[in-house]
């Protein structure tokens, strides 16, 4: 009986100390305006965009925001992948013609919404093929684009018919490394202070 006990106890102690899944979420951002058009445009209008990733529930988070466009909105998407980070241009990666639900015929607005990446709906179908044929290939390889900044997103307006403002999406440093940054620059500063 005291066998039993033990080995119970043992075996509830491994599956508390077990590791469970944990997630990577990942935070893109992009600053929205005319002049990161692949044709720059001179366009008002500005926005930002903010894409976040969670790994282990395959999801996407989309928060924008856009003003000052000359046009109404048609669409807006990411596109991806860019063969250089930064510039150029792709095909679109997600929904076509337009995100769920993104505010149509407005020349300011905001839009938040999450997506399952594990769903076809969430991609445009021509990303699903060119990249390997699964959602799961899909998510990895728009995640992989996101990751190396050869991923944008744009909104297009009916004024500018391929893109009034667009951003590539970048990265933002965790909060750990944004404290391990600030506390360099403190160091930094308190060294140049002594050698004064």
């Amino acid at each position: 009986m005291k066998r039993s006990v033990c080995a119970l106890t043992m075996a509830a102690a491994i599956l508390v100390a077990a590791p469970v899944a944990q997630a990577t979420i990942i935070t893109y951002h992009a600053d929205l305006n005319g002049a990161n058009e692949a044709l720059p445009n001179a366009s008002p209008g500005f926005g930002s965009a903010i894409v976040t990733y969670d790994d282990v529930l395959h999801s996407m988070r989309v928060e924008a925001t856009f003003s000052g466009l000359t046009g109404t909105t048609t669409a807006a998407h990411i596109h991806c992948c860019t063969t250089t980070a930064m510039v150029g241009t792709a095909g679109v990666a997600t929904r076509t013609p337009t995100f769920l639900d993104f505010p149509a015929g407005v020349m300011s607005g905001l839009y938040d919404k999450t997506f399952d990446m594990m769903l076809a709906t969430s991609y445009n179908a021509a990303f699903i093929t060119a990249n390997g044929g699964t959602t799961a290939a899909a998510e990895t390889a728009l995640f992989a684009g996101m990751a190396q900044g050869k991923s944008y997103f744009n909104i297009h307006t009916s004024v500018f018919g391929g893109g009034e403002i667009r951003g590539f999406l970048q990265q933002v440093p965790e909060p750990a490394s944004i404290a391990l940054i600030g506390l360099g620059l403190v160091g930094l500063a308190l060294g140049r202070r002594r050698i004064v």
